[in-house]
């Protein structure tokens, strides 16, 4: 079945049928009234995901798109900024940075390790021209999940400096509160816990935040957030919006509402113990540990095979898509997304066709121990 697919890569994530469905009404005209209440109806339902009473504004754009606009929107040329690194995307933010002739500093960390929070206000103690420090929540390339609370908290303590977030790969799946954590910025994509294809970003932003973009010189047209917040504010968009993902996001929004948000981040914590578990029983290395790792994608780093083999492998037998390693853990790790329309009987499923993959391409294991170890994880956390 040649259009047969498991995706259980960290984006694009699978959508809903619902939400297909919505994506499919009948297009309107994006200056009239229905497309007015559509984003009336659209923007309680992503406060709630940020954690803000706050304007969520949204942008036609990847992920990349809204991490530039944070950058372009809070910072001007010479300004110092610091850019917690623990990843591929961390990286990314730091070049798009240097890109706008920031003096930009690093603290790198170890691929597949957290940040420290103590570390970066001791920094910020002793570097206090510091204008903006950027880092990333959910940390795709390694399944780190960056303590952004706990980093916030720290900053605040030594610092003016706004805190801008990467949130793209979990706003959605875990906990977000902008305004309870004093977060200054943060930016999520609409094809990961949100359910729908790639072509959204939000972006959210804390009063301090608005503050400085208001007064802030830099130049910028179509990425202006100053733009996108007096049109939503007058329920509209300053440029031509996407309104077929926003059919669906209304659809995706109602169908994270009417599950619970807690309950959301439940299932995703869920998913996540029932994978670790099922690889422990395998005997295969993860690349994180339990308390740095994220409940939206897991990295495993096998010791005596080849990551690209067993993806290759899956795909071919099952049509289940996994995501390799970036930079130089390209083919050292494999990694699985368990976020956004994905629930624990989809990892049984997962973990049961990598067994059989590990099996095919010479790894010795006992079938269904990796299954079991989840099944017993979702008997102890998730079967009340």
């Amino acid at each position: 079945m040649n259009d047969y697919q498991l995706l259980r890569i960290p984006g694009p994530t699978p959508i809903p049928p619902t939400v297909q469905q919505a994506m499919m009404k009948t297009m309107i005209g994006h200056r009239d009234q229905e497309t007015k209440e559509l984003l009336q109806r659209i923007q309680p339902g992503l406060k709630s995901i940020f954690g803000t009473k706050e304007e969520v504004v949204t942008l036609a754009g990847s992920g990349t798109a809204g991490l530039e606009a944070a950058v372009v929107n809070t910072v001007s040329p010479e300004d110092e900024v610091l850019v917690v690194v623990t990843g591929s995307f961390g990286d990314r933010f730091a070049k798009i940075c240097e890109a706008y002739h920031l003096q930009v500093k690093r603290v790198e960390y170890e691929w597949g390790k957290a940040l420290i929070p103590d570390e970066i206000k001791t920094y910020l103690t002793n570097n206090p021209s510091i204008k903006a420090v950027f880092a990333t929540y959910c940390e795709t390339s390694t399944g780190v999940l960056n303590p952004i609370q706990q980093l916030t908290k720290a900053v605040k303590e030594v610092s003016d400096a706004l805190v801008i977030v990467d949130g793209v790969s979990c706003v959605g799946a875990v906990e977000t509160k902008l305004d309870e954590w004093q977060i200054d910025v943060c930016v999520t994509g609409s094809q990961k816990a949100l359910m729908l294809p790639p072509g959204l970003v939000f972006i959210a932003a804390s009063k301090k935040a608005w503050n400085i973009i208001e007064k802030n010189y830099q130049p910028r047209f179509y990425l202006d957030l100053r733009k996108y917040r007096s049109s939503i504010q007058q329920d509209s968009t300053p440029f031509t919006p996407a309104l077929s993902l926003l059919f669906g996001l209304e659809q995706s929004l109602q169908l994270l509402h009417s599950e619970g948000l807690e309950t959301v981040y439940q299932r995703h914590q869920l998913m996540k113990d029932m994978t670790r578990a099922a690889f422990r029983a395998l005997d295969i290395p993860l690349l994180t540990n339990d308390q740095d790792a994220s409940p939206t994608v897991t990295a495993i780093k096998p010791d005596d095979f080849k990551a690209d083999v067993l993806r290759k492998k899956l795909k071919q037998d099952f049509g289940l898509v996994l995501a390799g390693g970036q930079n130089h853990l390209k083919g050292n790790i494999f990694r699985i997304g368990h976020m956004g329309y994905c629930t624990p009987a989809d990892v049984l499923q997962t973990i049961s066709c990598i067994e059989l993959g590990l099996q095919q391409i010479g790894k010795q294991i006992n079938l269904g121990d990796g299954v079991k170890a989840a099944q017993v994880t979702y008997l102890q956390e998730g079967s009340s």
